[in-house]
């Protein structure tokens, strides 16, 4: 076996599986003495190639380690705090770099940085397999002065799924063999938590179990504030997929954690960010009950952040923009606190559809002719009847975008069709039943 400082260091080196570790330090001071060499070393060069020395010393003392060395050698709280200490410096170690927060594009420098980070991943996630290993198999052990395994689960939990959900995508800072170690770690951390699947792992499978997202937004939080989410390239991913993960009725007592990171996401003036931050207030709006919008005004913040948008010249952006607006402004329209409304009002959904009707009139681009074009049969569907008092713009919106041909899908001359469909159907004169009658019988007088 390769021999390195630590190993050396605790006179290891004859150690085989379930042999002699009754005359080794005790498993806090192995994890101490382990911490203290690590951070000595550099970050660079010699530094780095040492860190990586130490991390495989230590996954192989892992590997070899009884379960009683592990969990009942020293008091519980002194091992778990040692534990949680070593998974954060691991994931510090294995994190991608952080970024200034107008840093565009990857040079060749940070392409190397991040083939780097990936190996380091790989390397540290079998580590945490390892460690995840020792807890499943101590999970039946109940002799006295052991740790608690829901104790160690509470205190690393939340930093091992961060981790697993960083490097289990195909991002810049993965490589193929640092997104399988990730799996696996994400399929271990389901396995001894006792969860089939992510969702149920977040919000809890059984009665009485709240999962663990309230401990993921947790670890998330630090690097997602209006200060520090822009130099961590990997938390918006993190924190947006996770997200997704949960939905109604379980989101939505989450609501003041998950809707401060989706609007600071939403307000980037990159467009990948934009539509990040979209999608997730999307999500927030379709599993979240709306008297949690109504309270407070969340549901008018989320509207104005979403109108302002509405002014972008890029198609991306109103994609995901148009259909979120669309799915919110019937539930601010409902809202109790609003005065009754006379019929003829003018209300959100139709401020945004003057906007959008605007830019339709004056719009040369094809792509966002399409996106526009799209997005009208459900705003005539949404007024129904009340589309009659945009008639005349409508009108003129139809006959010029019938009028120019979009390519060989004609996609918007189609969207197009269906828009003038679906106002036929909703703002089609139908008089009323005595109006019909009196109609008839005034036709049969004048042909006697």
């Amino acid at each position: 076996m390769e021999q390195h400082h630590l190993w050396n260091s605790l006179q290891l080196d004859s150690l085989e599986e379930g042999e002699g570790f009754s005359k080794c330090p005790p498993v806090d001071q192995v994890l101490l003495q382990f911490l203290q060499l690590f951070a000595s070393k550099g970050v660079q060069g010699a530094g780095s190639r040492a860190k990586a020395g130490m991390v495989r010393d230590l996954l192989a003392i892992l590997e070899v380690a009884d379960g009683q060395w592990l969990w009942g050698g020293c008091p519980p709280n002194t091992t778990l705090a040692a534990l949680r200490d070593l998974v954060a410096a691991l994931s510090q170690y294995a994190a991608p770099p952080r970024q200034e927060p107008d840093g565009e594009g990857h040079t060749g420098s940070e392409t190397a940085v991040y083939a780097a980070t990936a190996d380091q991943a790989a390397d540290v996630g079998l580590v945490f397999c390892s460690i995840l290993a020792k807890v499943e198999a101590a999970r039946g052990l109940e002799e006295p002065g052991t740790v608690d395994i829901g104790s160690v689960l509470h205190k690393i939990a939340g930093p091992l799924y961060v981790f697993a959900v960083t490097h289990a995508a195909e991002k810049p800072w993965s490589k193929p063999r640092s997104q399988t170690v990730a799996q696996e770690l994400l399929g271990s951390l389901l396995q001894v938590s006792g969860c089939p699947s992510v969702p149920e792992f977040l919000r809890g499978s059984r009665e009485g179990n709240d999962g663990w997202f309230a401990v993921v937004m947790r670890c998330l939080k630090p690097e997602l504030t209006k200060e520090t989410w822009q130099h961590n390239p990997a938390m918006k991913y993190v924190f947006s997929w996770t997200l997704q993960q949960v939905t109604r009725p379980w989101l939505g007592q989450h609501f003041e954690s998950v809707l401060p990171p989706s609007l600071l996401l939403s307000d980037d003036y990159r467009t990948e960010n934009k539509i990040l931050g979209v999608q997730c207030l999307h999500h927030i709006i379709r599993n979240v009950p709306a008297a949690d919008l109504y309270q407070f005004n969340r549901g008018q913040v989320v509207y104005h952040a979403l109108f302002n948008h509405l002014y972008s010249k890029e198609a991306q952006p109103l994609q995901v923009v148009l259909p979120c607006l669309l799915d919110l402004l019937p539930i601010l329209e409902k809202a109790p606190q609003q005065p009754a409304r006379k019929s003829w009002t003018v209300t959100p959904l139709d401020k945004v559809l003057r906007l959008v009707l605007t830019h339709m009139e004056v719009e040369h681009q094809l792509a966002l002719r399409r996106v526009y074009a799209k997005s009208l049969p459900a705003f005539v569907e949404r007024l129904s009847i009340r589309i009659a008092c945009h008639l005349k713009r409508l009108q003129q919106v139809i006959i010029g975008y019938l009028e120019v041909a979009d390519g060989p899908e004609e996609e918007a001359r189609l969207a197009i069709l269906e828009t003038l469909k679906q106002t036929i159907k909703h703002a089609w004169p139908r008089p009323s039943c005595k109006e019909s009658t009196a109609a008839v019988q005034m036709s049969t007088l004048r042909n006697i």
